[in-house]
């Protein structure tokens, strides 16, 4: 009776000892796989103007008549948010973009390109958004290289991208603070200097 006693406690020992075993690699895995999925950030396109180039002043009227000046010096950086109202995922940014605003010491800017102007004032108004904070301009999205939406861009006061790119949820438009704080071009940079 001893003898079976005192197996099945060496049986246990051994299974206790592979299931830490286990744990040990199963948590070894979820850290290398932890690195390997790292976030992504806003995707930055090849073409169009590079981070850190001084724009030039581009005026564009906004849906409230008044003129504004991207890429001249002002009081605060300036996020730029393309968009376009048959966009949905455009449409389930603007909460996150207008809180953005809210939280952080820009200046939003909401752009299109579109031509029906009845079209965007509707909009707008359903959306909440202020006629003086939107444009609409092909010149505007020509000039910062937009090639897809919903798109986004940070010029800092003093009329310098700091940082651009297609956007499709929160953590892509964050990316592009973050890239600006950080002093990169982009999230991607930043994780790619601190693997050198």
């Amino acid at each position: 009776m001893t003898a079976a006693l005192v197996i099945s406690n060496l049986i246990l020992w051994v299974v206790v000892l592979l299931l830490l075993f286990a744990v040990f690699a199963l948590a070894r895995q979820i850290g290398v796989l932890h690195e390997r999925v790292a976030p992504v950030g806003a995707l930055t396109p090849a073409s169009g103007p590079k981070i850190g180039e001084q724009l030039e002043s581009v005026a564009v009227k906004t849906l409230g008549s008044k003129t504004v000046e991207v890429g001249a010096p002002g009081e605060a950086s300036t996020f730029i948010f393309f968009m376009s109202p048959g966009c949905p995922i455009c449409r389930s940014l603007l909460p996150i973009v207008a809180d953005m605003a809210n939280k952080e010491k820009v200046q939003v800017l909401y752009a299109s390109d579109g031509d029906d102007v009845a079209v965007h004032e509707t909009y707008a108004r359903e959306h909440g958004i202020d006629p003086d904070r939107y444009v609409l301009s092909q010149t505007l999205g020509m000039i910062l290289g937009v090639n897809r939406l919903p798109f986004a861009a940070l010029i800092n006061e003093q009329g310098v991208l700091r940082s651009r790119g297609l956007v499709n949820n929160r953590e892509h438009l964050e990316s592009l603070l973050a890239a600006d704080e950080l002093d990169v071009s982009s999230v991607q940079e930043y994780l790619g200097l601190k693997e050198d």
